[in-house]
């Protein structure tokens, strides 16, 4: 069996170093990108036919509702901001949605610290990670989600000539990371890298 020499071993280490690096350094520009937007999670309490298209009618009901909230929001922060004062009147609606429907489930509408895979939204891929989001919960909350981006309000197409969009809020390397080409790859080594970091968080606790 061929031996592995050291300048071999020293090459390898140093592939190997400069793509950690490289990973870390694309970790660190996926979140600023995380930092920047507000997601909305809707989560269906079960997935039978009635419950999915439920959950598509409160989806509907609480983007109607938000449709223009975001104004005058130039940042996430600003929009969580708006986001919170209007938790009980999102809450109200989705509840009106049910009842209307003859569902007596619960629904919980709050802010929410939510991990994501990567998921991809019309022409726009966002990288995996914690990202904070409105959460709808209906129910057991055990069915599949629907998730879009409420701020920027990608949710709702074409936004009004006063509400912020994904390249006001972004830089233009940030907006060619999530819009260009091979963000495959690159989203999957960071979302590897994230899972490794909380399965590591996770033993050290």
């Amino acid at each position: 069996m061929k031996r592995i020499s050291r300048i071999e071993i020293s090459l390898l280490a140093a592939v190997v170093f400069s793509a950690v690096l490289s990973i870390c350094s694309l970790n660190i520009e996926c979140g600023e990108i995380r930092s920047s937007v507000l997601r909305l999670h809707v989560l269906a309490n079960s997935d039978s036919q009635y419950d999915q298209e439920l959950k598509l009618k409160v989806r509907d009901r609480l983007l109607e509702v938000s449709e223009g909230m975001y104004s005058k929001a130039k940042t996430k922060e600003e929009a969580v901001s708006v986001t919170q004062s209007n938790l009980g009147l999102l809450q109200s609606e989705a509840e009106k949605v049910l009842r209307a429907n003859g569902c007596n489930d619960s629904v919980s509408v709050s802010l929410e610290e939510c991990y994501f895979t990567t998921r991809t939204y019309g022409d726009v891929t966002l990288p995996a990670g914690d990202y904070q989001a409105l959460r709808v919960i209906i129910g057991e909350g055990a069915g599949h989600n629907w998730w879009c981006v409420m701020f920027p309000p990608l949710c709702i197409s074409p936004a009004s000539e006063n509400e912020a969009e994904l390249e006001d809020v972004l830089s233009e390397e940030q907006l060619e990371l999530v819009e260009g080409d091979g963000y495959e790859i690159k989203f999957k080594c960071v979302e590897m890298y994230e899972e490794f970091m909380q399965y590591v968080s996770d033993k050290v606790q």
